[in-house]
């Protein structure tokens, strides 16, 4: 057995926790960004590096017959500049989307837009965005990160709804709290995606087992679908893709009421079925250098990805080895 076999089989939590762990290590992330062995597989996950390289792929799936929406990588800023730096990559992107026709839907994070520096700071960049989401008539939604920023980011995203009801939010079914914030987003006239979260919390806040987390989304699933609040189920559990199925069908709801969401380069072939079968698919298609959080939070939500990624390094590095 490798040892790319070892790690692969090592309990799933345990992997899970010190993946998210990794992730805020930058000193790791300086190693994986420069390295070219990491770039094939970081390519699976990631549309690219730059805009360039990007609309090409966000072009591709239109093509396909899938929806989009388009995440500029970046989070957990520490000065204005590089906040401000974030608004206009965000800003040259809606432009870009909008000039060739794509889906003018993006996903930021609030982090990203100076949230740790000054949350009013962040209101003032969040706004910028929308305010050029509005000018091509699109769609912009707040990511969730982990459960300190859940308050701060609801409340930005009340004041951006406000401004721009096409303005939604994303709602995690392991916290423990979230069956209360989605009865308040409904009451608001909100939109949700529901996702099972991918930030490893402590069980004061969040579930801690599967089924736990299952089960919540399975409720806020529901509760979102018969609220008509056109919800974007975010998983790719064949599961609860199944259970969302058989509550659209036992209750009349249109396929035009709520749509499924997936990862750039994650079950591609369950999205090809569900769009074969009549469903809206929108992809989250995330781009740019900053990507290595996001890269080992994938690695978290799937182990068995980490073993496939060692063997390519793996075997990568023993072609090259032999080339000397």
């Amino acid at each position: 057995m490798s040892f790319a076999d070892d790690v692969r089989l090592l309990p799933q939590r345990t992997m899970r926790s010190l993946l998210i762990s990794l992730s805020h290590r930058r000193s790791l992330a300086r190693l994986a960004v420069r390295s070219p062995l990491t770039r094939p597989v970081v390519a699976r996950f990631v549309a690219g590096e730059s805009l360039a390289e990007a609309l090409p792929a966000i072009a591709a799936l239109k093509r396909a017959g899938l929806h989009t929406t388009v995440d500029v990588l970046g989070e957990s800023v520490t000065s204005p500049e590089h906040a401000a730096a974030a608004v206009d990559r965000y800003l040259a992107t809606v432009a870009a989307l909008s000039e060739r026709g794509l889906d003018p839907n993006v996903s930021l994070k609030l982090t990203q837009m100076g949230l740790a520096i000054d949350r009013d700071l962040c209101r003032t960049n969040v706004l910028r965005v929308v305010e050029a989401v509005r000018g091509v008539g699109g769609f912009i939604r707040f990511d969730m990160e982990d459960h300190t920023t859940t308050d701060a980011t609801l409340d930005v995203w009340r004041s951006a709804h406000e401004a721009y009801p096409q303005v939604g939010v994303v709602i995690q079914s392991a916290l423990r709290r979230s069956s209360a914030d989605v009865d308040a987003i409904i009451a608001a006239g909100g939109r949700v995606r529901l996702c099972k979260g991918a930030y490893d919390e402590p069980g004061s806040v969040a579930y801690r087992t599967r089924a736990a987390v299952d089960a919540n989304y399975t409720r806020l699933m529901e509760r979102l679908l018969l609220a008509d609040a056109y919800p974007a189920l975010a998983t790719h559990d064949p599961k609860l893709i199944a259970r969302a199925i058989e509550i659209v069908e036992r209750n009349g709801i249109g396929r035009d009421r709520f749509e499924f969401q997936m990862l750039y380069g994650v079950r591609r072939d369950l999205q090809r079925t569900l769009l074969d079968r009549g469903y809206t698919v929108r992809i989250y298609v995330p781009y740019g250098q900053e990507w290595y959080p996001y890269f080992m939070r994938r690695l978290a939500e799937r182990p068995a990805n980490v073993g496939f990624m060692l063997r390519a390094v793996i075997k990568e590095e023993t072609r090259r080895m032999r080339g000397k």
